[in-house]
C-alpha cells in the first residue's frame, strides 16, 4: 500500500460513515483508498476523482454512471459497488474491497503464467465481461491493471488455478452504439491492448473487449505484450498494421491450441473474431478441457510404480528419505521414492540360507559401495542446492541502464526493472538499489530487480485560477506541495472562495515540499466605480469622495480644456473596496507657444510666422508693409494656442 505520500483524506470519515484508513492506488483521474464502513464493520475500496477533474462535467457525468453501470452486473466475478456520493464538491464510490492483487502486480511477481493457471484466470474475465456484454456494455479498457486476483479458496500460496478474479473499472463502458472516443477526442483504451477498429475509425463493440482479452492472454502466456515502443500513438497502429504473433515464438512449451486461441481472438479484422466475450468463454473451456486431460496423461504416466529395490538397498533408501524428508524437500505425491514394506533381513556368519562366506562378504562389500555412491551423491547434491548453485550478487548500483544490461548479457543474470525512484543525486536512469543487494547470495545466472533513477522528482504548479480553495489545496497536497493562503482579494471575474492566482506563478516547477500560496477571492468589491471621462477633475473629486473612494491625478499634455478627464483606472463599472484609490489622466490644456521676437522683420512675414504658430495675428500702424516696430506679447513669452499677438508696422 501506497501511503508514503502525505494524503489529508487519510483519517478523515466521510459522509459521517466511512473512515479511510489508507491509500491504494492513484491513476490519472482518480484515487483509490481503503475505508472502514462504520455502519455495517466491514473494509471497502472508496473511489474518488482528482480535483482537477471537478470542473470536467463530461468525465464528473460518466463517474457518476459507473455506480449504475455496475449495479447492473451482478456478477461474482465483477467488483460490486455499494454506494456513492460527494465529498467537498468530489464525486466517489464506495466498492466491494477486493483482498488480493491485481494481474498487472502477479505478472511483475511472476513474469508470466503456466496455460493452465492462464486460461483459469481469463475463464473468469471472460465470464464478468460476458455478463456486460448481454446488459449491452463494452469494457472498453481490459487490462491487468483492472483484474483483481483475490486469495485462493483453498489458501494454496501461488495456486492462481483456484484464485478468484474480479474485473474492475466497468465504469468507462458505454452502450455498444455509443462512440468511442471521449470529449478531448482521446482514445478510451490502453494502447498495448487498444483494438484496430478503435484506432482507425473509432468504432467499439464486444469483439473490442474480446481482442483486448486476447492481448491479454498474450501476455499471461509469453510476459510481455505483442507490440511495444515509446510513441504510444505508433504501437496503436501497429495493432492496425500487423498481426499478433504466435506466443509459442517467445516461450516454446506455449500448446499449439493457445497459439490457436490468440489468434482467434486478436485477428484484425473484427468479424472474424468470436461475436463476444461468451463466445470465446466457450473456446477457452474447451482448450483448458484440453489441456486437462493432456495433464492427467502425464500425471499417470509419472505414478507408474517403481520397481521394489533389493533388500540390500535399505538403507541407501533411508537415507535419500531423510533427505526428502527435511523441511522445503517435499516432494508431491507421484514423485515420491518407495517405501520399504519390511525391514531389511539379517544375516549372520554361517547361517544356513547363505551358500557361503565368500558371497556373504562380496554382498557386504557391494553394500558397501552402494552406500558410498549413495552418500556421495546426496553430499554432491546436498552442496549443489544449498551452495554450489550460488554465487554472489554483482553489484549494479550506480551503472547506467545500459552498462547493467551489458554486465548481464555477459555474465549470464536476467534482469527486471522495478518501479523507478526519484533522486536528487543520481541521474536519470542510473541504477539507484538492486534486489538481491550487491555481495548477496543468488542463483547462477539468476534474476536480479533493479530500480532506475526517475531523476529529480518536480512538480509544475498547475493552473488553479477559479478552482475552489479546498480543491486546490487537495490537488497540490497530492503533489507532496504544501500550501498557504494569502491574503483574500476583491475579484470581479473570480467568484467568492475561489482561487485568484497562485504564488509561484502557473508552470513553475517546484520540488515535493516547496510551498504554494494561493490567493482567494472576497467577491467583487462592494463600491461601483463612476465614469468620470470627460468631467472636469473638481467634479470627479467630489463625486469620487461621495462614494468613499479617493482620486490620484495625473495632469498630461491634451488638445482638451485644461483639467478635464482624459481616462481613469479601473474602468468604469468594476468593484472596488472603499478608500480604494482610481488613477484619473487629467488634461493640462494645449500646450504653450512661445511668441518669436519680430521686431525689425518684415510685417507680412511675421504675420505668417505667428499664423504657422497657431497665433492670430492684428496689424496695426499706417504701413502695413513697412517693419515691425512693436509687438504684444513681446517676443519669448509662452501663451496658449490661438493667442493674439499685435504687431505695429511702420
Amino acid at each position: 500500500m501506497d501511503t508514503t505520500v502525505a494524503d489529508t483524506l487519510i483519517g478523515t470519515t466521510i459522509d459521517g460513515r466511512y473512515r479511510i484508513t489508507g491509500r491504494v492506488a492513484r491513476g490519472g483521474m482518480a484515487t483509490v483508498y481503503t475505508a472502514t464502513d462504520q455502519r455495517l464493520e466491514r473494509t471497502v475500496a472508496l473511489k474518488i476523482i482528482h480535483p482537477s477533474q471537478a470542473t470536467n462535467v463530461h468525465f464528473v457525468d460518466r463517474f457518476t454512471d459507473e455506480a449504475k453501470t455496475i449495479a447492473r452486473l451482478t456478477h461474482p466475478n465483477v467488483v460490486a459497488v455499494y454506494d456513492q456520493g460527494r465529498h467537498q464538491g468530489l464525486p466517489y464510490l464506495v466498492m466491494e474491497y477486493v483482498q488480493g492483487h491485481t494481474l498487472r502486480d502477479v505478472l511483475i511477481q511472476r513474469r508470466r503464467l503456466n496455460p493452465n493457471e492462464a486460461c483459469a484466470i481469463l475463464e473468469q474475465m471472460l465470464a464478468a465481461i460476458a455478463a456486460a456484454h448481454r446488459a449491452g456494455l463494452v469494457h472498453r479498457d481490459v487490462k491487468p491493471e483492472n483484474v483483481l486476483v483475490a486469495e485462493s479458496p483453498s489458501g494454496g500460496a501461488g495456486n492462481l488455478v483456484d484464485a478468484v478474479v474480479k474485473v474492475a473499472d466497468f465504469g468507462l463502458a458505454r452502450a455498444i452504439e455509443a462512440s468511442s472516443v471521449d470529449e478531448s477526442g482521446q482514445l478510451m483504451a490502453t494502447v498495448a491492448y487498444v483494438a484496430p477498429e478503435l484506432v482507425t475509425d473509432g468504432h467499439a463493440d464486444a469483439r473490442t473487449d474480446v481482442y483486448s482479452a486476447g492481448i491479454v492472454l498474450y501476455e499471461m502466456l509469453t510476459g510481455r505484450v505483442p507490440f511495444d515502443g515509446d510513441d504510444p500513438v505508433e504501437v496503436a497502429w501497429q495493432h492496425v498494421d500487423h498481426d499478433v504473433p504466435a506466443p509459442s515464438r517467445i516461450v516454446s512449451s506455449v500448446p499449439r491450441s493457445l497459439d490457436d486461441l490468440v489468434a482467434r481472438a486478436t485477428r484484425r479484422d473484427a468479424g472474424a473474431r468470436p461475436t463476444d466475450a461468451g463466445a470465446m468463454l466457450a473456446e477457452v473451456q474447451s482448450v483448458r478441457d484440453d489441456l486437462g486431460a493432456a495433464s492427467a496423461e502425464t500425471a499417470l504416466l509419472r505414478q507408474v510404480p517403481q520397481s521394489r529395490p533389493a533388500p540390500g538397498a535399505a538403507d541407501a533408501t533411508a537415507m535419500l528419505t531423510a533427505v526428502a524428508d527435511r523441511p522445503g524437500s517435499a516432494r508431491p505425491t507421484w514423485a515420491r521414492l518407495p517405501e520399504q514394506s519390511r525391514s531389511p533381513q539379517t544375516y549372520r556368519r554361517g547361517d544356513t540360507r547363505l551358500s557361503g562366506g565368500g558371497r556373504f562378504d562380496r554382498r557386504r562389500i557391494l553394500l558397501s559401495a552402494a552406500i558410498a555412491v549413495m552418500a556421495l551423491v546426496v553430499i554432491g547434491s546436498t552442496w549443489w542446492v544449498t551452495l554450489g548453485r550460488y554465487t554472489e550478487a554483482p553489484g549494479l548500483v550506480n551503472m547506467t541502464k545500459a552498462q547493467a544490461d551489458l554486465f548481464a548479457r555477459q555474465n549470464n543474470f536476467e534482469l527486471f526493472y522495478g518501479d523507478g525512484a526519484y533522486s536528487e543525486t543520481v541521474p536519470k536512469d542510473t541504477v539507484v538499489s538492486q534486489n538481491p543487494a550487491p555481495d548477496a547470495r543468488i542463483v547462477n545466472g539468476g534474476r536480479i530487480t533493479l530500480t532506475l533513477s526517475l531523476g529529480p522528482e518536480r512538480f509544475r504548479v498547475p493552473d488553479l485560477g477559479g478552482t475552489e480553495l479546498a480543491a486546490a489545496k487537495a490537488e497540490l497536497e497530492q503533489d507532496g506541495l504544501q500550501v498557504k493562503v494569502g491574503t483574500p482579494q476583491y475579484s470581479d471575474l473570480v467568484a467568492e472562495g475561489a482561487v485568484v492566482s497562485t504564488s509561484p506563478a502557473v508552470g513553475t516547477v517546484l520540488k515535493r515540499g516547496d510551498t504554494v500560496t494561493l490567493v482567494v477571492s472576497k467577491g467583487k468589491a462592494p463600491i461601483s466605480v463612476p465614469d468620470l471621462v470627460g468631467k472636469n477633475i473638481n467634479d470627479a473629486r467630489s463625486q469620487l469622495q461621495a462614494l468613499g473612494l479617493n482620486a490620484a491625478e495625473r495632469y498630461k499634455d491634451s488638445d482638451q480644456p485644461a483639467d478635464t478627464v482624459l481616462a481613469q483606472t479601473p474602468k468604469p463599472g468594476t468593484g472596488a473596496a472603499k478608500d480604494a484609490e482610481v488613477t484619473l489622466d487629467v488634461s493640462k490644456g494645449p500646450p504653450l507657444v512661445t511668441v518669436p521676437d519680430l521686431n525689425n522683420q518684415p510685417c507680412q512675414q511675421a504675420a505668417q510666422t505667428l499664423q504657422g504658430l497657431n497665433l492670430r495675428v492684428r496689424i496695426e500702424g499706417f504701413n502695413q508693409n513697412g517693419f515691425v516696430r512693436q509687438q504684444n506679447p513681446g517676443g519669448n513669452t509662452q501663451v496658449p494656442p490661438q493667442t493674439e499677438v499685435v504687431v505695429a508696422c511702420f
